[in-house]
């Protein structure tokens, strides 16, 4: 059973102006991180991400909900979890902070995901093993359904888990085989210079990468276009080339950027504009068709994505597990895409040692598209079990638990 719960506030500040994007100059890497040791010796952990200030107060909540698991055996708490993430979620008080949302949010994300990484390490097996040896009925009794019964029952969400099985082990096959590809977001930071831009994108390709990102959102909409054309000149016509506006934009501002930045022929705009205004997306989505749009790095909970969906805004959902309430709402909104045939290709970060796990069991046991995963290289020297990428594409994690273990707290 669960005996001892810490809660760290792990600060990691970056190298150069790697992090920066247009609302985000400077950075601070920080993990709000749930440690839960039980009688065996064996520790799950978990973390939230921010970006330095306010992680103390993530921390702070994060321990208000840890310390409900004190005395649980993990196996039975997991047998129906989504019973626990639903009271959790609506604790009568501290609901009241979000409700869903922010810091109270981001504080149950921490601990959820720690309880799936003791989970994994309790059976020996990498999280995404886990996962994709539990039957539907195990699945679905880790998620909390509630507020989705107009798109998603009980027994919906079991049917459309079932309905894969067939074709279960083909996949599993295939992807471990091959390998889960990547995408380098870190060529064209914010505050890198258009030279930088232009070396990153060859190094990017020399090692084997066929997708990049760029971070756009400039005050002149000129160095936005300058440097996406940078980027497509290297990249060549065969590589997906991404923008991020990191919400920047206003409505009538991402409608204009985003008609000129058709030129490069982007795989992507994301997050335009505010990720609370679904209407705004649905709007700029039909006004700039066939361009596409993704999003939900910022979006915090399965209902806002619920309504993304609804109004079809989003081509592509990237939905974060330490964003919303962890593993269990991350995979919920992933069923509720894969009912909407929307791709989903999570927001990474360096939060990839937890959603390399995460695109595997979309893959093998939903049947998602396996597209691709971000990858953001900054604090891969500061895990135990850091991913592994090999010409641009993700190694399968093999050691027990979600990767998630950091060096600083194993000393």
């Amino acid at each position: 059973m669960i005996k001892n719960i810490k809660v760290d506030d792990v600060r990691y500040a970056l190298d150069g102006n790697a992090g920066s994007d247009a609302i985000h100059r400077d950075p601070i890497y920080s993990y709000a991180v749930t440690s839960l040791v039980d009688d065996s010796g064996l520790k799950g952990v978990g973390f939230a991400f921010t970006l330095g200030e306010g992680n103390d107060l993530v921390c702070k909540a994060a321990h208000y909900y840890a310390s409900k698991l004190t005395g649980r055996d993990i196996e039975e708490t997991m047998a129906g979890f989504g019973t626990l993430f639903k009271q959790l979620s609506n604790d009568q008080q501290f609901r009241w902070l979000g409700p869903h949302k922010g810091v109270v949010h981001l504080a149950l994300a921490s601990v959820t995901n720690a309880c799936y990484d003791l989970w994994a390490k309790k059976r020996g097996v990498p999280l995404w093993k886990l996962l994709v040896d539990l039957s539907p009925g195990e699945i679905v009794a880790t998620l909390d359904l509630s507020y989705l019964e107009d798109e998603l029952t009980h027994e919906q969400a079991i049917q459309m888990l079932v309905s894969q099985r067939s074709t279960h082990k083909q996949r599993e096959k295939s992807i471990l085989q091959s390998g889960y590809q990547g995408y380098d977001t870190s060529i064209g930071w914010f505050n890198y210079p258009d030279e930088k831009v232009r070396e990153n994108c060859k190094k990017a390709i020399a090692e084997g990468f066929t997708a990049m990102k760029l971070k756009v959102g400039s005050e002149d909409p000129e160095r936005d276009i300058r440097r996406a054309q940078i980027v497509r000149e290297v990249a060549g016509d065969n590589v997906k080339v991404m923008l991020d506006a990191n919400q920047q934009w206003s409505l009538p501002q991402a409608i204009s950027i985003c008609n000129r930045l058709k030129s490069i022929d982007p795989y992507w705009i994301e997050e335009p504009t505010h990720p609370d205004d679904v209407l705004a997306h649905k709007t700029l989505a039909d006004a700039i068709a066939p361009l596409k749009l993704a999003l939900g790095e910022h979006v915090p909970n399965r209902i806002v994505f619920k309504n993304y969906l609804q109004t079809g805004a989003a081509s592509f959902i990237q939905v974060d597990a330490v964003r919303v309430g962890g593993v269990s709402e991350f995979i919920t909104i992933s069923l509720l895409c894969k009912k909407y045939g929307v791709p989903v290709v999570p927001h990474v970060g360096d939060m990839g040692q937890l959603h390399q796990h995460l695109v595997l069991f979309n893959h093998i046991s939903m049947g998602h598209e396996a597209l691709f995963l971000e990858h953001i290289p900054h604090l891969q020297k500061h895990f135990t079990y850091p991913v592994q990428i090999i010409n641009g594409v993700y190694k399968t994690p093999q050691h027990p638990g979600s990767s998630c273990d950091l060096l600083v707290l194993n000393k």
